[in-house]
């Protein structure tokens, strides 16, 4: 797996925004909380909008002002006496039962180039981050992690030491097994009783139809559901002349195949499944999307923060 080290922990030097920045200089920053703050503080203050919601009216804390907040929780007192803005944090209540169901499997570890993320690094920072707005906004935050089978669960449960706890899970998965979703799908079918959210990552190698049949099946129940498609830029296309060597890293088996002659035909072969995919789903009311792990954040995180605006 081609993986960058992550060393220096330090902001962007030129002061982008870290939603918009490559995955490849984010795993350059630091450890995943340090990286997930920035990503959501920039994707939230991207928004123009308050990323606070579902507040009660109980107070709990001050906490320093960060770029973004909501300025009604600005606390004016605490600004004349100390010259700091500070912001009124209240207890959360938890608005909506959400859960994501994060795939490790082998084919999860695979990067095509040194300077690409893996699979699985783009997809467990897009949990944490999907999981930080959740918890801000109030929300029940739930995770299964699966391969052929599902191997860690979280129940729903709202708070910032929730989110703590789902980091300190992902900070500790590798990939391995093969790759089944149907077990975390039925799992989560029987937990979710009432209307909820589930968030699908994978890079999709599964049975398609029987996927398709659980996701379906969660929506007509009521539930919002959303399948972020993980993909590597590798897995686009062949390269453009010589022999390329194909392996299955969940079976380990191989072949080598000369890349110009089945170039079109391969990316053809791809182009015909992402349709299969979107087609398969989006009729049904699940939402699909593919995101590249050469891509930034911020286009999988806006478009779960539009499906979790449908749910008041």
């Amino acid at each position: 797996m081609n993986q960058p080290s992550p060393h220096a922990p330090a902001s962007p030097a030129d002061g982008r925004r870290a939603d918009l920045l490559s995955p490849y200089e984010l795993a350059a920053t630091g450890g995943m909380e340090f990286t997930t703050r920035k990503i959501v503080e920039g994707f939230l203050l991207g928004l123009h909008r308050s990323p606070h919601r579902g507040f009660s009216a109980e107070f709990a804390e001050h906490r320093a002002y960060q770029p973004g907040d909501d300025l009604r929780y600005l606390d004016w007192r605490m600004y004349a006496r100390s010259d700091r803005f500070y912001v009124k944090q209240f207890e959360e209540e938890t608005n909506l039962r959400a859960y994501l169901l994060l795939d490790i499997s082998e084919s999860m570890r695979w990067s095509s180039h040194p300077e690409l993320v893996s699979k699985l690094w783009y997809a467990k920072q897009l949990a944490a981050a999907i999981g930080l707005i959740l918890v801000r906004q109030g929300d029940a935050l739930g995770l299964s992690v699966f391969h052929d089978r599902v191997v860690h669960h979280m129940r729903a449960r709202g708070g910032r030491r929730q989110w703590h706890q789902m980091l300190r899970t992902l900070e500790g998965l590798s990939g391995g097994g093969g790759t089944a979703a149907a077990d975390a799908l039925r799992q989560i079918a029987r937990r979710l009783t009432r209307a909820g959210l589930v968030v699908l990552i994978s890079d999709l190698l599964v049975d398609p139809d029987e996927t398709r049949r659980l996701l379906q099946f969660l929506q007509h129940r009521g539930h919002l559901v959303l399948v972020l498609h993980v993909m590597d830029p590798g897995e686009r296309e062949l390269p453009t002349a010589g022999e390329a060597s194909f392996k299955d890293p969940e079976t380990g088996e191989e072949m080598r195949v000369n890349a110009a002659d089945l170039r079109e035909a391969y990316r053809t072969a791809v182009d015909e499944a992402l349709h299969e995919w979107l087609y398969g789903l989006r009729p049904h009311g699940v939402d699909y999307a593919t995101v590249w792990t050469d891509e930034p954040f911020h286009k999988g995180l806006r478009l779960f923060f539009q499906k979790r605006g449908r749910i008041g």
